[in-house]
């Protein structure tokens, strides 16, 4: 970590509003682009990221410089995108455990070369919110299945149907939308 950075954590963790500003400056764009993956909308993905910044500029005097200060407000943010999904209860426990499907992650990544990022994030927002962000989680965030099933209380098994599902409607999607995009030419 730089020491431009850890002197504007220290004054953050003094309260000081001038540094709070240069902290939201540096980092918001790539933590509202988390909020955004998280969200099925922007207006959703803006309130999560207000309530971020102002649990991460209350809780900054916890931060102990351990690890990337940067990776500390994400999971802040990644954390409130969680808890708002589990609010809305949208998750469907589901026990059976399927295996991942490999050629189907390959056709997917095989896919992705003709897309951009923004294009991606389009179809993953329009997965169900219970696919989606436990896509976000695995691929995007690279949290573990354990990890995710202990985030949102549902079984391994659960995570890994909902990954292999959120997959399956991807590459559906992504071969729809090529699939109108050689027919409209």
């Amino acid at each position: 970590m730089d020491e431009g950075l850890k002197i504007l954590i220290k004054e953050c963790q003094k309260n000081k509003r001038s540094a709070q500003e240069k902290i939201y400056n540096r980092f918001s764009d790539r933590l509202f682009s988390v909020c955004l993956r998280y969200s099925k909308n922007y207006e959703d993905a803006q309130d999560i990221f207000q309530d971020g910044f102002i649990l991460i500029f209350s809780k900054v005097s916890q931060y102990q410089f351990k690890g990337s200060f940067e990776g500390w407000m994400r999971r802040i943010m990644v954390n409130l995108c969680i808890e708002k999904f589990r609010t809305t209860n949208y998750l469907y426990v589901v026990n059976e455990e399927i295996t991942p499907d490999e050629d189907l992650a390959e056709d997917i990544s095989e896919e992705k070369t003709q897309y951009s990022y923004e294009e991606l994030l389009g179809f993953v927002r329009q997965l169900p919110e219970r696919y989606g962000q436990i896509f976000n989680m695995y691929v995007i965030d690279g949290y573990s299945h354990k990890q995710i099933s202990e985030l949102l209380n549902i079984s391994v098994g659960t995570s890994k149907s909902n990954l292999s599902r959120a997959r399956e409607k991807l590459a559906n999607m992504i071969s729809k939308n090529s699939t109108e995009n050689i027919a409209s030419k």
